[in-house]
């Protein structure tokens, strides 16, 4: 039994040429898990926000959806609010009060219920989804894994019947994510909800869910089971193969037919077919001895009697290097790069710098946003610079072409995608030519596509001598280009080493790659790396 019936469904939003949608016809089956992926801007996110009626954006729309055989517009509000669950990108702007059982307890107060429903209901949610603990905590003091799944527990708390999120995982680092992708399998699998969402982060999504759909420029181009989706873009040489799990993407490189979804099944055929082979990747040496930035027994704390933040944290940074911070969230990343950036202060030790021109690139775009178009935005960063328009304008339209924003720079910067934000935000920075550039999750929100472009533009950085120093939970991205990277804990870096040994050497902060293959190629941390180990190891 279908619970969304989509017809016909076009949508073009204002002062676009295109549409965004175009033309769309789906069905998506009750109780299902499905997942919707493409590259930024291909219409995810417009095509869920149809679903939720007062998240509907302004725009020209053709086309009819169905949801329980109803006309979704014929929806009463107090329907749509309790049937129709909906958890956003950034937790964050979903969470309106102070305290987590006041948050858990404020959509059923809204819909009206009775104060014993209300206790009844918020206490089910806080065991169902581990809440005890922090049931009584203020909201603030809550690390970004717990908001978000504060946020999941208070809609789930209306009994909806599908609950849609757009990309719920995209400030959670690896083991929270997968915590909260397990939450998820189990509210499918146990209560029968039906649940839609959009990735970017397919790695670990691809093996819990029923159905894949991939968007491109407002059309379906595979609508299909994971492994079968896998085969059709394997098949048409489409580059969001990138995106795919580690597993499928090694046998769908090594063209063997086949494309596990999982780390055990990937682990098991690999060792099946080289289990004569044990091969260790020589790691690479690192010789750049010149300094950008030093910190030495750095102590920060956000409140004069609170608890320090940053403890005793030491690291140097060098000319040319892409150091990358990976970690738990709330265990001080961010906060480091806001101590470089001289936006806090540290009570305690040193911060030495090199070389001038730093700029940070926020975790939220939308900070850096204070004009009505891109163009503008864009253009306020040459302020008081002596620069005639026609150097601006070329400048601008260079940098826009590199990110792949050139066709927004009329649009408001509200009006894009997350992953287009992103890319608007990092032209922004760009453009003030730093020579210490920091980035804060750089890639939330980026398609599999585009990373590899702003690999590009990070490496002709590191070419001209520039130091980036970036937060991220993509660790299958910081394997790939990172020259070193440092695990953060509890203020302070405790390892760091370059990809391949720092990697190698961890258990569970490492990559899908190398815990798949971890006992046939040592050091072997990425799919380009382990796919090149079998071919060279084919003949055995």
């Amino acid at each position: 039994m279908e619970i969304f019936r989509i017809e016909n469904l076009t949508f073009k939003y204002p002062l676009r040429e295109k549409s965004a949608l175009n033309n769309i016809g789906l069905s998506i089956e009750k109780g299902s898990f499905v997942l919707l992926c493409g590259k930024s801007g291909c219409g995810k996110t417009t095509l869920i926000k149809q679903f939720k009626p007062p998240l509907t954006p302004h725009g020209e729309k053709n086309g009819q959806i169905f949801f329980n055989n109803k006309l979704i517009e014929t929806l009463t509000d107090f329907e749509q609010a309790q049937s129709i669950g909906y958890v956003l990108q950034n937790p964050d702007n979903q969470i309106v009060t102070d305290k987590v059982w006041h948050e858990l307890a404020f959509g059923l107060e809204s819909l009206g219920k009775s104060q014993e429903d209300i206790r009844l209901r918020v206490a089910e949610m806080a065991n169902f989804f581990g809440i005890q603990n922090w049931f009584y905590k203020d909201v603030s003091t809550l690390s970004g894994g717990q908001k978000q799944l504060l946020n999941l527990a208070s809609v789930m708390a209306m009994g909806p019947d599908v609950l849609i999120l757009d990309e719920p995982t995209s400030q959670l680092d690896p083991i929270a994510a997968v915590d909260f992708l397990e939450t998820l399998s189990k509210i499918n699998s146990e209560l029968g909800v039906t649940i839609i969402l959009t990735e970017h982060r397919l790695e670990e999504v691809f093996k819990f869910v029923d159905k894949v759909i991939v968007l491109e420029n407002g059309d379906i181009i595979a609508n299909d089971a994971p492994k079968q989706v896998c085969k059709i873009l394997f098949e048409q040489n489409h580059h969001m193969r990138y995106a795919l799990p580690a597993p499928a993407r090694i046998w769908g490189e090594l063209n063997y037919g086949e494309y596990p979804l999982t780390i055990k099944e990937g682990r098991l055929k690999l060792e099946e077919k080289f289990r004569a082979c044990k091969s260790t990747l020589q790691a690479p040496i690192l010789n750049n001895n010149e300094k950008a930035l030093e910190m030495k027994e750095i102590f920060f704390r956000y409140e004069r009697n609170g608890a320090d933040i940053l403890k005793a944290l030491n690291f140097n940074v060098y000319k040319g290097e892409l150091y990358a911070l990976v970690g738990g969230n709330g265990v001080g990343k961010s906060t480091t790069l806001s101590v470089i950036a001289k936006l806090y202060k540290a009570y305690r030790g040193k911060v030495k710098y090199y070389t001038d021109k730093i700029f940070m690139l926020p975790q939220d775009p939308q900070t850096l946003f204070v004009k009505n178009n891109v163009f503008d935005d864009l253009a306020e960063v040459f302020n008081g610079k002596t620069l005639d328009n026609n150097e601006i304008q070329k400048r601008i339209n260079e940098i826009t072409k590199l990110v792949g924003v050139y066709d927004y720079l009329k649009n408001h910067p509200y009006d894009l995608s997350g992953g287009e934000q992103q890319r608007v935000a990092l032209a922004k920075i760009l453009l003030l030519e730093p020579n210490i550039l920091l980035l804060d999750e750089p890639t939330k929100g980026l398609d599999a596509h585009f990373k590899k472009t702003f690999a590009d533009i990070l490496k002709k950085l590191m070419e001209q001598g520039k130091t980036i120093i970036m937060v991220s939970h993509d660790v299958e991205f910081c394997a790939e280009y990172a020259t070193r990277c440092g695990l953060f804990f509890d203020g302070s870096i405790i390892a760091e080493g370059i990809p391949q040994k720092f990697f190698g050497k961890n258990h569970f902060y490492t990559t899908s790659s190398n815990r798949m293959a971890r006992n046939v190629f040592k050091n072997a941390v990425t799919v380009r790396e382990v796919v090149s180990l079998c071919k060279q190891n084919a003949h055995l």
